[in-house]
């Protein structure tokens, strides 16, 4: 137990960018780059709407006479939800009916006496004249039953927007006015969201949406999305990238996406903020310890073995997300690359080097363990 706590020391000292036992030669391990699998994922800060938000306004202006909803309710399309002060709209249709009932009245004499000109005019005893006469007065009845009847359409229609009605099924917003509050058409009386189903936005990077068109596949290609709340938590159904922009926003170089989720719970409401997870799979990832990696200035750094054994000091690039173990590497070592794992404080570009593998660096370490003074033994320890 005590050797192996002893090795153990050697090896975090010789770890994540600390020294390395002291060998008495020039030996650092070297590991050759392949690739594994990796999974990582990709988060996006969102904005939660329903799906239908639908802004209820009145068509006419009045005092609020009914508030029959409450907030948060649910309702179905047709559902009046707000009356509005309607005896003057009344009168007026009580008027347009009186209008077309002395319009019919006219009408009816008009034909009788078209009717009565006919027959005379077949039996001869009146001329042309006096039956164009009666026929034109008859046209002009029915033109003035047919206006009169049109204002009374048009005031029972102008009587039934004094009932605001939902035009959609959904869930009833906030309602920032009262009974007798006097509105007008630019009133904004409430909003009814169809929450069924959710839509989430997002914005992706200009290089992100360019790296998922060059792939042919475009948003058929995406995953499953899941999507994180504003308490931390990961809601229960999974959603699907549905909608893309096609027009980058300059101002912030990215693309808006939208990805539709299930709310059969009414879980999510219209309004809401959250973060959409985008989970990405790589079968052949190159994926290397982050303690062989130096950062300088925001850059990352590796030490590569290149030719008669002396290492290049090489710059790589990296997925944003990690496991705080391992990096991915996007660019700058390829397959069959050798880097250095271990004692690269001791390293400067150029140095040459010996190489040996990761099982003999260990076994050295193992080695030198058990050479070690009882002085030794105690410094290790204390490191």
């Amino acid at each position: 137990m005590m050797m192996a706590a002893i090795a153990a020391s050697l090896v975090s000292c010789s770890g994540g960018g600390g020294g390395r036992p002291t060998f008495g030669d020039n030996e650092f391990p070297v590991v050759t780059v392949g690739t594994k699998s990796a999974a990582s994922q990709a988060t996006y800060p969102a904005s939660i709407k329903g799906v239908q938000d639908v802004q209820i306004s009145p068509k006419v202006g009045g005092f609020i006479t009914q508030i029959n909803v409450k907030e948060g309710q649910t309702v179905s399309a047709g559902q009046t939800l707000f009356v509005i002060d309607n005896a003057t709209y009344q009168a007026q249709v009580r008027q347009m009916q009186a209008a077309v009932n002395t319009a019919q009245a006219a009408c009816n004499t008009a034909k009788l006496s078209y009717e009565n000109s006919q027959k005379l005019y077949d039996s001869k005893v009146i001329g042309d004249f006096e039956l164009q006469s009666a026929t034109n007065a008859y046209e002009s009845a029915k033109a003035s039953l047919a206006q009169a009847e049109a204002g009374l359409a048009s005031a029972k229609e102008t009587l039934s927007f004094c009932y605001v009605k939902s035009p959609a099924s959904g869930v009833v917003g906030t309602l920032p006015l009262k009974v007798g509050a006097l509105v007008s058409a630019a009133s904004v009386l409430t909003t009814v969201s169809n929450i069924s189903t959710m839509e989430v936005f997002f914005s992706m990077s200009e290089k992100d949406a360019l790296a998922m068109s060059k792939d042919g596949s475009g948003l058929s290609a995406l995953p499953a999305v899941k999507l994180q709340l504003a308490d931390g938590t990961v809601y229960d159904h999974e959603g699907k990238v549905t909608k893309m922009s096609g027009v980058i926003d300059q101002a912030t170089g990215t693309v808006q996406m939208i990805a539709v989720f299930p709310n059969p719970e009414k879980l999510l409401k219209s309004g809401g903020s959250g973060a959409i997870i985008i989970p990405h799979s790589n079968s052949s990832a190159i994926v290397i310890p982050q303690a062989c990696v130096t950062e300088v200035q925001n850059k990352k750094f590796v030490y590569t073995l290149g030719k008669d054994n002396k290492v290049n000091y090489t710059e790589i690039q990296v997925a944003p997300q990690n496991d705080g173990i391992n990096y991915v590497v996007t660019d700058g070592l390829k397959v069959g690359d050798q880097y250095i794992t271990n004692g690269i404080t001791k390293l400067s570009d150029q140095m040459e080097i010996k190489p040996i593998t990761p099982e003999r660096y260990q076994q050295k370490i193992q080695e030198q363990a058990k050479a070690m003074t009882a002085g030794d033994i105690v410094n290790a320890m204390k490191k």
